[in-house]
């Protein structure tokens, strides 16, 4: 192992986990590839029991790129795809990158407006969506560049007696296809027609480039603004391998468990390309529901869990209550909020395997830092830096002075795995990415003697529930336009189970509006906002506290909200 001067953290790595990583010089699409050559009849796709081989699936990817090819869809073109997990959006994403185009994900449950954002930001000619989601595009398309848009039936993934059940002319089949379905807008074409009649991408169809980008995922970033992180080919690969490194799993036997959204940077990389990186089967879950992953667990159990702390107390729950075996699950990792030691000790007693707790952001792919996969982890730390990761720990005001060992600040980042960028954004570019390839990560940390990083404090006032980021500047945004609110600041609050809670804090005007009380709010919000965004409480107040130059405080709004509890 190289020296540990200046890098603390090795000396803690776990044996066999090497410090540095050969950082692929391969395109994406390279590992699925390989993994189809490697593990042909191994099952690649799981969804509620449909199953799809490595073989199976290469090729239907390689029909669905023909398919893009064929609309007009050319190498660097932005194609969004905003579906739920399922195994056209596993198709799609490989799909889409093996033609050389760019994949933009966004939350299928995103409002109207949400999306035209986005959208028209990234320039996506093309979009696949869900059907109810393609509705919502179909509303705004004449404001974006789309000269395709593509709706899927979910019903077509599912297994033929699947599909057959939902037909029945009873009650829970026909509310069911009607959770799955929605009416398919005029012109929209059908993804699965197009693939079943397309032409697979002739052979001669040069691949992407590691240094092509990959993928542009919208994030929010310090602003709340949504804006796209640019990440490559290299650099997504670089996380996958760096993952296997950490892991240490053998390749061509795991089974990994989606239950991470996919058009979620976590979910993305740990389901979609570090599943291929090792040849392992995903699972894929259309959405997270317990008594559903404790079902697939009959009937082919997980081997590695990656999720966020309310699924794991809410399967913990359910597997205690019902006897379930989860005595197959050798890892899982929790991101996206802390990890109580209540919850680690829980599920590492009925699993029998250890729950790791790591941190990263949309911009590094999403891992930077993890607990290490033995005994050594630490439940409520940030962990280790991932191999060629380097951290540094730098004053608040001025990230060119570093703190003294110990004393907290702000994180930075570099590594293979940083993103390059904010898609047309050089400016904000400039403020999250220092020229040396620092990323400043708006994160404040104490780093102890052995390396270990805990998360201390947020620069950024995002509000992290459930594991998805809310801007509180786009909820107060949203309110302020409710006739009978005069003001409102927007903040997080210990939640329970979803980490924190989001509460609107309203100043009522002086006019004869509605009575302005949760239930009202809440409907007001629904109409633009995604639902995890929604406030889940308000405060009623005469004014808001303010600094000298008049910006609202909101830690101090945060503090007599918790005041009044």
């Amino acid at each position: 192992m190289e020296s540990t001067l200046g890098h603390p953290w090795l000396a803690s790595y776990p044996t066999g986990v090497p410090p540095k990583i050969d950082i692929p010089d391969e395109p994406l699409t390279a590992t699925l590839e390989r993994a189809a050559q490697r593990f042909p009849d191994r099952v690649a796709v799981d969804f509620e029991g449909q199953t799809t081989t490595y073989r199976q699936l290469l090729d239907e990817v390689e029909r669905a790129a023909g398919a893009l090819l064929a609309l007009g869809v050319q190498r660097g073109d932005r194609v969004a795809i905003a579906l739920p997990n399922c195994h056209t959006h596993v198709v799609a994403f490989w799909a889409i990158l093996r033609l050389g185009a760019v994949v933009v994900e966004h939350n299928p449950t995103y409002s109207a407006s949400e999306l035209e954002h986005q959208l028209a930001d990234s320039g996506a000619v093309a979009a696949i969506c869900w059907e109810p989601t393609a509705a919502r595009v179909a509303e705004v398309q004449q404001n974006t560049q789309l000269r395709h848009l593509i709706a899927v039936d979910l019903t077509r993934d599912l297994p033929r007696v699947k599909r057959i059940a939902l037909t029945l002319p009873v009650p829970a089949a026909r509310k069911q296809r009607a959770a799955l379905r929605g009416p398919v807008p005029a012109g929209a074409l059908e993804w699965h027609r197009l693939v079943d009649e397309a032409q697979p991408l002739p052979a001669t169809h040069p691949a992407p480039s590691v240094d092509d980008i990959a993928t542009i995922q919208y994030t929010g970033g310090t602003t709340g603004t949504p804006k796209g992180a640019i990440l490559t080919h290299r650099s997504l690969g670089s996380n996958a391998v760096q993952g296997a490194a950490w892991t240490q799993f053998e390749d061509g036997t795991e089974t990994i468990y989606g239950v991470l959204p996919f058009f979620h940077a976590f979910g993305l990389t740990l389901c979609l390309t570090f599943a291929a990186r090792i040849g392992a089967t995903l699972v894929a879950f259309g959405k997270f529901d317990p008594a559903s992953v404790l079902a697939a667990q009959r009937r082919r159990p997980a081997t590695f869990l990656p999720g966020v702390a309310p699924m794991f107390d809410r399967l913990a729950a359910l597997a205690e209550k019902t006897g379930a075996d989860l005595s197959t699950i050798r890892i899982s990792l929790a991101g996206a909020m802390p990890i109580s030691r209540a919850t680690a000790d829980r599920w590492e007693r009925l699993t029998g395997g250890l729950l790791i707790e790591g941190y990263g952001l949309t911009e590094t792919s999403p891992v930077a830092l993890g607990n290490p996969c033995n005994a050594e982890r630490r439940p409520g730390a940030l962990g280790l830096p991932f191999p060629s990761t380097e951290i540094r720990v730098v004053d608040q005001e001025d990230p060119t002075v570093d703190v003294a060992p110990g004393e907290r600040g702000e994180l930075l980042i570099r590594g293979p795995q940083v993103f390059s960028g904010y898609w047309n954004r050089p400016g904000e570019t400039a403020d999250q990415l220092l020229p040396d390839g620092w990323l400043r990560t708006g994160d404040v940390v104490v780093v102890d003697e052995h390396g270990f990083a805990t998360l201390v404090d947020r620069i950024k006032e995002m509000i992290v529930t459930g594991g998805f980021k809310v801007y509180p500047s786009q909820v107060e945004s949203h309110l302020r336009s409710m006739p009978g609110v005069a003001d409102v600041a927007v903040v997080g609050v210990p939640g329970g189970d979803m980490g924190e809670k989001v509460v609107a804090a309203v100043v009522l005007d002086d006019t004869n509006s509605p009575a302005i009380d949760l239930a009202a709010v809440r409907a007001w919000c629904e109409e633009r906002l995604a639902r995890y965004a929604v406030p889940r409480e308000i405060v009623i107040v005469a004014d808001l506290p303010r600094s000298q130059i008049g910006k609202v405080l909101r830690r101090v709004v945060r503090d007599q909200v918790l005041a009044r509890a």
